[in-house]
Parts: C-alpha cells; structure tokens; sequence
C-alpha cells in the first residue's frame, strides 16, 4: 500500500504544495527507485523482493504518474525542477542522500541527482536525454501513439487481452522484450497508469529540448541499456558513456526498455553492484 507525503516547493507565484506516492520496503542503505513517462512503482515490482534483502528501498510515483497527483500549474515539469522536488522528498521522508535507480525518464533524474550530489550512487536503466533529435521525435511519437491506443481501448478488451502472452504482447512489446513474462494484473494496471498519467503531456514537453551533457563525477555511475530497447536505441547507451566517461556502461542481453520484467536478476544485481 502506498503511503503519500506531501510537502512544499517554490514557484514562480510563491509555495505550492506537492504530494508524492511511495512504497517503502527493507532494511539497509537507502535505494530511491524512479520509473519512466507514463509509468508507475510498480514496475520495478519484479526487482523489489531481491533488492530488499539488502536496502531499505523506496519506489516513488513520479509527481503526475501513477497515484501521486500532477504538479501544481505554475511548477514545471522539467530536469531542473523535478530533481530538485526529489531530494525535497527524501528530506521529508527523512532520508539523506539515498542511492538511486531509474529507468528512462527516471534514469535520466537520477543521473540528474548525481550531478547535483543529492544521491550516493546512480544506476541508470536506458535513460532518456541521449538521443538524436531524429531520435527523440521518434520515441516522443512512439509514447503518444501508446498513450492514445490506452485511451482508446475499452477496459473490458484490455482485460481480455492481458489473459493471454498474444495479447499482452499487444499492450506492452514496446517497452518489454518478453511480454508474456508480464502477469496479467500488472499489464492492465500499468495501461490504465499510463491512460490516468495526468502528467504525460507536460513532461513530453518539457522534455523536446532536454539534452543530458554534463559530467557526473565523484560517485559510482553504471549506465545499462536493454538489448532489444525498441524505445531508446541502444546506440545511446555509447553516447552516454561519452557523456559520463567514468561510468560503467553495461548491457543487458534479452531486454527491453523497461528490463526490470525481462531479468529482474540481472538488473538487481547491476543496481546492488552499483550501490556497494
């Protein structure tokens, strides 16, 4: 069950308030899990048991996603406001400078949080912010045509489809390599978040000129990118590596862009090696 904080944050007209949805579980060194566009917790479930037994680890609903609420109006959606929001929730949790691993969207905050030091180590799964613009128009098209095929569906047909690997190879083989491996309960959940995400749009467009160039040095970086990404080619894994020159840059064979269902093995341990 998710427990919500909420806390304050500046804007342009003075202190909004922001609530954040997140599960906490474990015990050990703290370990902030950040999902991507359109997404919610529960997709780093499959890595959640494995990464417990040794951090105390916290999934976050990312403000407008999943059951956290969207951003006031005037607080905008991009890199330079949203990390910031991040550590300010870590603060009201009582957590100083966690670990942290994200995939796409949250692979590039929390490369984000390495470069401002508000983290202890980054793993960061196919992250978004290394593309061509080419590249970028592609993904960005690619996520509105999924957003508008889970408005468009009916629930009883989503339902339908999630009982079987064909079908859940329709909902979801974008961002899995292996679909089928998705259980039913979470295939229709995580349509329907992203169908609910009331802060898709405004991310998509604070994203159209983001471009991640900096640096993050002083702490433990692995990068790792999907095989069979269909999302972010994995050509961009060799431009981040160029970006962040001391990070470790890893592969991992048989998965897609969001790898956490394909092998949850192999991704807890990246992110466990990474946070040592």
């Amino acid at each position: 069950m998710a427990t919500t904080v909420s806390f304050t944050v500046e804007s342009p007209r003075g202190p909004r308030t922001v609530s954040v949805a997140y599960e906490r579980s474990g015990s050990g060194e703290p370990l902030l899990l950040l999902h991507g566009i359109g997404h919610h917790r529960q997709a780093w479930d499959p890595v959640i048991p494995v990464l417990a037994l040794e951090r105390d680890v916290i999934a976050v609903d990312l403000p407008g996603f999943g059951a956290s609420p969207g951003l006031p109006d005037d607080v905008a959606y991009d890199l330079t406001t949203v990390a910031p929001l991040l550590g300010t929730f870590c603060e009201a949790i009582g957590v100083d400078r966690p670990h942290v691993a994200g995939n796409s969207l949250g692979g590039l905050l929390a490369l984000e949080l390495g470069r401002e030091k508000l983290v202890r180590s980054v793993t960061a799964l196919s992250p978004a912010g290394f593309w061509t613009d080419p590249e970028r128009r592609y993904a960005f098209g690619t996520l509105r045509a999924m957003r508008l095929a889970a408005e468009s569906m009916p629930l009883p047909l989503i339902e339908r489809l999630s009982r079987t690997a064909a079908g859940r190879t329709v909902l979801t083989s974008t961002i899995y390599a292996r679909p089928g491996r998705r259980s039913p309960e979470a295939a229709v959940s995580e349509t329907l978040a992203l169908r609910r995400a009331a802060g898709f749009h405004r991310t998509l467009t604070a994203g159209r000129n983001i471009r991640f160039s900096d640096n993050v040095p002083g702490l433990p970086v692995t990068i790792a990118w999907g095989g069979h990404d269909r999302l972010l080619l994995r050509r961009q894994g060799v431009r981040a590596k160029h970006t962040v020159p001391g990070a470790r840059l890893v592969r991992l064979p048989g998965c897609g862009h969001v790898p956490m269902n394909d092998d949850p093995a192999l991704v807890a341990r990246v992110i466990l090696d990474t946070s040592r």
